[in-house]
């Protein structure tokens, strides 16, 4: 193989049988980045962002834009034996010398010597030749196969060779010359294949740089970015010629993409009559099951059509539609079919389905659970100025719809049923929202219940599961958490911030508990629930790049947050503003000094907490002392009001005064008086602060 050229475009494909469409666009990136570090790690310069990355149905495909050659020839240091012990008395080399040397492929006499800090070493020095790129990138390919993530891979034929599934072609460029090996059992060469209907037949690549222009003349848009963005784009044209607007889900989107080689959109309807159906159960329907896509009209509601992406361009498109539409509607039919009957069993008449339904194992049924939560619902909507009533009987009802046809026929629609069958029922709306809310929010920026009886019942039902599980000592770990415990502390933290619930976590918890039998929790067990909610809302502020030391400054200083989530998180934000004014390192470390004296004074003895004026002589205590006073009265509104950002950011102004105390003043005067006298003062200073927080944290 010629090497006449510094740099050429490698590309390497694999070419499978369909792979799984919601696991395509993790495995590009998986695949590609770890090529990319493999080539970064080697030393391999190359055009980063030049290269390309290519994925579909039947392919995984990199195309590294102007790859050099071979690595860059380095130098080589490798330490020996001190000279001390590498010669013996008459100069002659110890076995430790001549040892090294051999080691290293050299004599002893072609071992240089350096200086250190113990004495001259033997030192051996060469320039390493770097290796081709041809000799590295084979190992480089396989070893980013084999850390894709795959849960389980599968053998087939005869082979030996593990994959997501069965590998048929491998291509393996540099330039235009196939790179000499064999992965996954398959030998390298420059064939791919286009699309499996439309262009079957074996392609010959010429060049890395040809490969996707040759695969988009055989049906095949290599790139996932461009064939979503052709979807995207065809999609909103069909839903636009119906009037309405194409609802285009992340991750449906993405699965379409993933599914398809050559995307051709085609619209569909179906009967009016279903229209009288939940939309969300004919969106399940059509999404989840179909991967269509559906629309909608200016007010966001459901209109009777449908678009769906095919994998071929037909001759005959109608009947590829009548075919998706003949499929859909007896779909469409169950829906509307399990709807109609539920709507004949009131909701409250389910209830008694929930005994026969075990929630956890220790912890009752879901109809046990559902008495809890409309209690706690009950206690919260007390202490949030809701409706108990209200939040009783939607906590009595928040799982009947389980049990119901619709939802045991589409998991999704657990709580949307129910708000149906609700309001059908004659339930008031607040109550009937509730179902809905209660599983609000379900991710990541989902939004959380807007209604006060919404709240009480999702923070009852996510608390009550907490509290269970953890007081019968079952924990979650990163890989197990089967009651979804860490996304329901979460969610407790959101709703009380995001609506500004001035509810104490600690008594919650302790009523919950409460409400279980006697001798169902252990009583040492389910009090780390609260530690458990401390430890999200710790890990919520460092997402939102909020420091463990602005967290700790709060959580140190008080009894673990005294239960007042939205108090806490007031502190919090008014560190982290305080963090960053020009005042802050220096009050800060003025206060972990302060801290310091403070401490060390009080072994054996207790500070006084008042200052006598006529013992303050130095100009620069007078000062402070004018100043604590000042602010005292200046703050206690701010403090009172729980604006502790305008607090923090008053004190700011005493930078001046105790940094003029601590260059001017002594304070372990040795007049005792004196010297307790300045203890006191500082034992102000640092109460004034920490009312909101111990800065004293922000410094190490």
């Amino acid at each position: 193989m010629s090497h006449d050229l510094l740099t050429n475009d490698f590309l390497v494909e694999i070419g499978t049988e369909e792979l799984p469409p919601k696991a395509l666009k993790e495995l590009l990136k998986s695949f590609s980045s770890a090529i990319y570090r493999e080539l970064d790690a080697a030393g391999l310069a190359y055009d980063k962002a030049g290269s390309r990355i290519f994925a579909s149905p039947r392919r995984l495909a990199v195309r590294v834009v102007a790859l050099a050659s071979c690595q860059p020839d380095r130098a080589v240091e490798k330490l020996g034996p001190f000279v001390a012990q590498a010669f013996a008395a008459d100069g002659q080399p110890t076995p430790a010398a001549a040892g090294f040397a051999k080691s290293n492929g050299v004599t002893v006499e072609q071992l240089e010597r350096v200086p250190s800090d113990k004495g001259e070493r033997l030192v051996f020095r060469a320039m390493e030749k770097g290796r081709t790129v041809i000799e590295l990138l084979p190992a480089m390919v396989e070893k980013a196969l084999h850390e894709l993530p795959i849960p389980k891979r599968m053998r087939w034929g005869s082979r030996r060779a593990e994959f997501v599934r069965p590998v048929h072609w491998l291509v393996m460029l540099y330039g235009s010359e196939v790179i000499d090996c064999e992965i996954l059992e398959q030998k390298a060469g420059r064939i791919t294949r286009g699309h499996r209907f439309h262009a079957d037949g074996e392609l010959g690549i010429a060049a890395p740089a040809d490969y996707a222009e040759l695969l988009r003349n055989h049906y095949v848009e290599p790139c996932f970015k461009m064939r979503r963005e052709k979807i995207v784009a065809q999609v909103e044209k069909l839903a636009a010629g119906l009037g309405g607007k194409a609802v285009i889900g992340r991750d449906l989107l993405d699965e379409v993409t993933a599914l398809v080689e050559w995307p051709v959109a085609l619209a569909g309807n179906f009967e009016r009559r279903f229209l009288e159906v939940p939309q969300e159960a004919l969106i399940s329907s059509m999404s989840e099951h179909q991967k269509y896509f559906h629309v909608v009209d200016a007010a966001g509601k459901l209109m009777p059509h449908f678009i769906t992406v095919s994998n071929i361009e037909s001759k005959e498109p109608a009947k590829v539609i009548d075919g998706n539409e003949r499929v859909i509607r007896p779909r469409l039919t169950d829906a509307a079919f399990f709807f109609n009957t539920d709507l004949k069993t009131k909701l409250a008449d389910r209830r008694d389905k929930l005994k026969t339904i075990v929630f956890q194992a220790e912890l009752g049924t879901l109809h046990d659970k559902s008495e809890r939560v409309a209690r706690l619902a009950a206690h919260i909507a007390g202490k949030i100025g809701g409706n108990t009533g209200w939040a009783t009987r939607a906590g009595e009802l928040c799982k009947c719809d389980l049990v119901s046809n619709m939802v045991q026929e589409f998991d999704s629609m657990q709580g949307i049923a129910g708000s149906y069958y609700a309001r059908h029922d004659g339930e008031p709306d607040e109550v009937a929202e509730a179902m809905r809310a209660q599983y609000l929010p379900k991710f990541a920026g989902d939004a959380v219940p807007q209604t006060l009886t919404g709240c009480a019942v999702a923070l009852a039902d996510r608390l009550d599961t907490l509290v269970g599980i953890f007081g019968i000592g079952q924990t979650a770990t990163g890989s197990k958490d089967p009651f979804a415990l860490r996304r329901a502390a979460i969610g407790v933290i959101n709703i009380i911030l995001q609506k500004h619930l001035d509810l104490n976590i600690t008594h919650l918890v302790t009523y919950a508990a409460g409400l279980y039998p006697d001798g169902v929790l252990k009583k040492e067990k389910w009090p780390q629930s609260i530690s458990y909610i401390d430890g999200r809302l710790k890990a919520i502020y460092e997402d939102e790049g909020i420091g463990a030391e602005v967290f700790n400054s709060v959580a140190n200083n008080l009894p673990r947050f005294i239960g007042l989530i939205i108090d806490f998180d007031a502190r919090v934000k008014a560190v982290q503003h305080f963090s960053g004014l020009p005042e802050a390192a220096n009050l800060a470390a003025a206060n972990k000094r302060v801290s310091n004296i403070l401490s060390k004074s009080a072994e054996g003895a207790t500070i006084a907490t008042s200052v006598d004026s006529a013992l303050l002589q130095e100009p620069a205590e007078q000062q402070l002392a004018a100043a604590l006073a000042e602010k005292t009265a200046v703050v206690a509104p701010l403090f009172a009001s729980r604006d502790y950002t305008a607090t923090l950011a008053a004190l700011a102004d005493l930078r001046e005064p105790v940094d003029a105390f601590f260059d001017k003043v002594m304070v372990m005067a040795e007049d005792e008086k004196l010297r307790n006298n300045r203890l006191a003062l500082l034992a102000q200073l640092q109460a004034l602060f920490l009312q909101v927080a111990d800065i004293s944290q922000l410094v190490p």
